[in-house]
């Protein structure tokens, strides 16, 4: 008998969080070397291990790992194209949505119908999309500027679209107009399918580690240990086509309603009227075709699905595009005595978009009641610290605040609906800003031009209110964080040894735990803003199609007071959602000459772009894609090859992706990794807000699986927290108790000059991070002794 020859060997597998990091930082040291990997995301190591597993057998022995630093910050954030994905900030919100639904057993019709109103919710904001740039390019432009003499005078560039200016000119006809400006919302649909094809064959199309599906029982089931999660190339493939059908198909309809009604007055001809029926019939079976595609998921992930639809993929967006050049060329017909006059249709579409997307909205806060059941059962592995335990007396103010705050899945299941709720919002509002500056670019003076549909200035006018309830609702928070920061005082005082000490350092760090806290109030912002958002958005649905009227002219004839309050509303809508489309544009053009801005937006899409695109095909690409199966991989390759130790060690959101790939993993290579994890937000975040796939009893079954898993968290870090689990037959309890932060109170021999306050960085300079690794590296087992041959 004899061990393998590297037994001794033990690796540490480090993952940055959000933000990035260099490998020369993450390893400490000038010198690295890229092992594996290519310019998008790769494994570093020192120069001086780049040979340590065939190195000397005293350097095998070594006590310290051997340091590999996972660098994947250019997944996120890369080259100036990626400043484009702020466009895109609507489809990640409701992507989110998709995974937030309440823990349910699979195969539940009500788990089905979930996942089908977020993907027609996502489909409703492509939609939207598409019309706002219609409601810019058809109507604003072609159909109300270019109709109206003294606007087209003014913009001279519109002068060969002028009836008047161009002297009837050969565009000068309305359809033709509208058939020449469709041209720009069909390149904005070209755009988003280029986009979501390029980081589709980057993304999508990298294959996770191919392995058996391991058996589906018990309460820790979760789907992130299915071999084909992580690989979602025919599912957007196919969500790819038929969203790209639905922003043609939308187009096509911008152009050819103008068209059909034209064609239906009275004295029309007859042969443009059957073309027009002809016409509607159509698109309305290409609507009907795109509903069913993105009804149907069409993805299996108990297995590396590699087939791909060519028959929907291509022909379902060349079907719609053919249909749209059909129509366009049915709009150009010569129609005498056709004037545009007026705005177009476009009430009635963007009324009926947030009349769906309301209702779509409520429907799926129904199925997610239903669904809810956060699950409370005690895991073999974690008995005595499940949160609905009651606080022991010796917790912290903060500890109880977290505790409390952590007792219920986030709203109670509701999360993912409040989540649609806003992204529906933040589409109205990209939609009703890009409208309203453009309306007040090519009508300086108010006077030329109808403006963009009512519905749109209507809730324009209701943002107003909506920051009233904001501003009201984050004074409430800061008072409460002013009384658990006069709380937690005594407690900091407790915790040093110092009594009152310093009141100034003792109120520094009391602050800094309070604030940590405003994370676990996360779900009372979001539930003030998205219940809000449907009221007042229901509001400004009956106010524009009850008055037909803007605010202002609704309230002629009312009292004075409400006459100033409509006047007012209308003024500060449409000034605020001008300043944030003016701020959304700046702050898009800044990050694409900018890195270090690239980099800040990198930041929201690191938290937001963690899940795959099963809802919106045009949301920005899920990096873990790339990153879960490169982990794996590498965790897998090595193991089997050497036999040593591994530790993954993952800060912040780097843990997630640590512990989604310890998921992938065999269950016999995931018996041979320790987890060690810090600043992490898998139960605080993750736990409450993605519950069928964080859940206690899912973390619970990686406890169990891996062979040992340590975490380190502070009460200053608003991100990271603890995972709540204790130990068993499994290993000892996950948690380790809150770490000190600072590191001294004040100054000592170890410490000369005071301690810096760190939150949620450098766990590494705490001793208690080499301390747990080493606790885990001891329980790690190496390799048992082979058969000689």
């Amino acid at each position: 008998m004899e061990r393998a020859s590297a037994d001794r060997t033990a690796l540490e597998l480090l993952v940055h969080g959000v933000g990035g990091a260099t490998p020369e930082k993450m390893l400490n040291d000038p010198r690295t070397v890229r092992i594996t990997g290519d310019d998008t995301a790769a494994v570093f190591r020192r120069a001086d291990d780049v040979g340590a597993e065939t190195g000397p057998a005293d350097d095998r022995g070594r006590a310290a790992p051997v340091p590999e630093a996972y660098v994947w910050s250019n997944l996120t954030s890369g080259n100036g194209t990626r400043a484009l994905w702020l466009l895109l900030l609507p489809f990640m919100v409701v992507n989110l949505a998709h995974w937030m639904r309440p823990a349910a057993r699979e195969g539940l019709r009500a788990v089905r119908l979930y996942g089908l109103l977020v993907r027609l919710a996502a489909l409703s904001l492509t939609v939207l999309l598409v019309a706002a740039a219609c409601e810019v390019a058809l109507d604003l432009t072609a159909w109300q500027c270019a109709g109206t003499t003294a606007c087209a005078e003014r913009h001279s560039w519109l002068g060969f679209l002028s009836p008047a200016v161009s002297d009837g000119g050969w565009w000068s006809l309305p359809g033709r107009r509208l058939a020449l400006a469709a041209l720009v919302p069909t390149a904005l649909v070209g755009l988003l399918w280029y986009l979501s094809h390029r980081t589709w064959r980057a993304y999508e199309s990298q294959e996770p580690l191919d392995r058996a599906a391991e058996p589906e029982n018990g309460p820790g089931h979760t789907a992130l240990g299915r071999p084909g999660f992580w690989y979602g190339r025919r599912l957007v493939a196919r969500l790819r086509a038929a969203h790209t059908a639905a922003g043609l198909l939308t187009v096509a309809a911008a152009v050819g309603t103008a068209a059909v009604r034209q064609d239906r007055r009275p004295g029309g001809p007859a042969l443009l009227d059957a073309l027009g029926r002809l016409l509607e019939a159509s698109l309305v079976a290409g609507a009907l075709a795109t509903v069913w595609v993105v009804c149907r998921r069409g993805r299996s992930e108990h297995r590396l699905d590699r087939r791909i639809d060519a028959h929907l993929v291509h022909r379902l967006p060349s079907a719609a595009l053919v249909l749209l050049a059909l129509t366009l060329v049915y709009a150009g017909w010569e129609r005498p005595g056709w004037h545009s006059d007026g705005r177009l249709p476009g009430d009635a579409t963007f009324g009926g978009l947030a009349l769906a997307q309301g209702a779509l909205v409520i429907a799926l806060a129904a199925v997610a009641r239903v669904l809810h059941h956060c699950p409370r059962e005690r895991s073999a592995s974690a008995p005595a610290s499940a949160p609905e335990s009651p606080p022991a007396d010796g917790d912290t103010a903060v500890e109880r605040v977290q505790l409390a705050q952590q007792e219920r899945c986030a709203l109670r299941g509701l999360g993912g609906p409040a989540v649609a709720m806003l992204a529906c919002a933040l589409g109205g509002v990209m939609s009703g800003g890009v409208s309203q500056r453009v309306s007040d670019w090519l009508d300086g003076t108010g006077t030329f031009l109808d403006g963009p549909p009512v519905l749109l200035i209507w809730q324009a006018a209701v943002i107003p209110v909506l920051l009233v309830v904001l501003l009201v609702l984050c004074a409430l928070l800061a008072r409460q964080t002013w009384s658990l920061t006069r709380a937690e005082q005594e407690a900091v005082g407790r915790a040093y040894g110092v009594g009152r000490g310093d009141p100034a350092r003792t109120r520094r760090i009391a602050r800094a735990r309070a604030m940590a806290t405003l994370t676990d109030r996360g779900p009372l912002l979001v539930a003030v803003i998205s219940t809000a958002t449907l009221l007042l958005g229901a509001g400004a649905l009956v106010g524009a199609f009850g008055t037909g009227k803007t605010p202002v002219r609704a309230g002629d004839g009312a009292p004075p007071f409400v006459q100033g309050v409509a006047q007012t509303a209308q003024a500060m809508g449409s000034w605020l959602i001008g300043l944030g489309f003016v701020l959304f544009v700046t702050w898009g053009r800044r990050a694409y000459k900018d890195a270090s801005a690239r980099r800040t937006i990198g930041i929201l899409w690191d938290v937001g772009t963690f899940w795959p695109r099963a809802a919106h095909p045009f949301a920005p690409p899920c990096y873990a894609e790339r990153a879960v199966p490169d982990l794996t991989w590498r965790m897998a390759s090595w193991t089997r090859a050497t036999g040593g130790r591994l530790v993954i060690s993952g800060h912040s959101q780097g843990s997630v992706l640590a512990a989604a790939a310890a998921w992938q993993l065999t269950p016999s290579d995931r018996k041979r990794v320790a987890l060690l994890t810090y600043g992490s937000p898998i139960e605080r975040l993750y736990g409450r807000w993605f519950p069928a796939h964080f859940g206690p009893a899912a973390l619970a079954a990686l406890h169990e699986d891996i062979a040992c898993w340590r975490n380190l968290y502070r009460l200053t870090d608003p991100i990271g927290g603890p995972v709540r689990l204790t130990g068993d037959d499994c290993g000892p309890q996950v948690d380790r108790e809150p770490l000190a932060d600072p590191l001294a109170y004040g100054r000592d021999e170890e410490h000369p000059l005071p301690a810096p306050i760190l939150g949620h960085s450098d766990y590494q300079a705490d001793p208690a991070f080499a301390q747990e690794r080493e606790k885990l590296l001891g329980r790690l087992r190496p390799e048992l002794p082979v058969q000689r041959a």
